[in-house]
């Protein structure tokens, strides 16, 4: 089995060391042929070395992920449901070293869904606490939205809108088997 290790520090005065030798542990206890993919420095939105492993794993590069935690994969529930999902549904296992979890197995499967019950539970309080607070914003007077501007004072055109239902409207007319010149469209 070749596997993929991902390991991931934020910033660069950490190091990936400890997460690296239990990694290896693990991959050669089990006789599998790795590659080691480390991500130093890496913020919210920016995880080249990530992006990458997870366009090998979408190709079928390796059968599996292992990280050392759940939390050097991903930094919010719901991404680390999406992206495990989208790896399982593409036959990839995903192991998580120290949480002993590996979402290849039933008892995984099961613990999968537990997590994914916990963040579609969190992501519905979230909704419901910004809901309530935009009600209660509204009711003391305050409008919401952005405020008007500069840009606002401007008559806007609408040629663009206009053109791209012109196009629409010759489309649905070209399906139908009416085939009009675009000036026809334009009048």
């Amino acid at each position: 089995m070749k596997v993929a290790l991902y390991n991931r520090v934020s910033t660069a005065k950490q190091t990936t060391e400890n997460q690296k030798i239990r990694l290896l542990e693990f991959a050669n206890s089990n006789g599998w042929e790795y590659d080691i993919f480390e991500e130093v420095e890496s913020s919210r939105k920016t995880r080249p070395i990530k992006q990458k492993l997870l366009g090998l794993l979408r190709k079928g590069v390796y059968d599996s992920v292992v990280v050392y935690k759940l939390d050097r994969w991903a930094r919010s529930s719901t991404e680390l449901i999406l992206e495990t999902k989208e790896l399982i549904d593409k036959g990839v296992a995903f192991i998580s070293y120290s949480d002993n979890l590996d979402f290849s197995t039933a008892s995984g499967k099961l613990h999968f869904h537990i997590l994914s019950a916990f963040a579609e539970f969190e992501r519905a309080l979230i909704s419901e606490r910004t809901k309530e607070g935009l009600r209660r914003v509204k009711m003391k007077g305050k409008q919401l939205g952005r405020p008007k501007g500069s840009k606002d004072k401007v008559k806007r055109s609408n040629k663009a809108y206009i053109m791209r239902e012109l196009k629409k409207r010759k489309q649905a007319d070209e399906k139908k088997g009416v085939f009009l010149p675009t000036s026809d469209y334009i009048k």
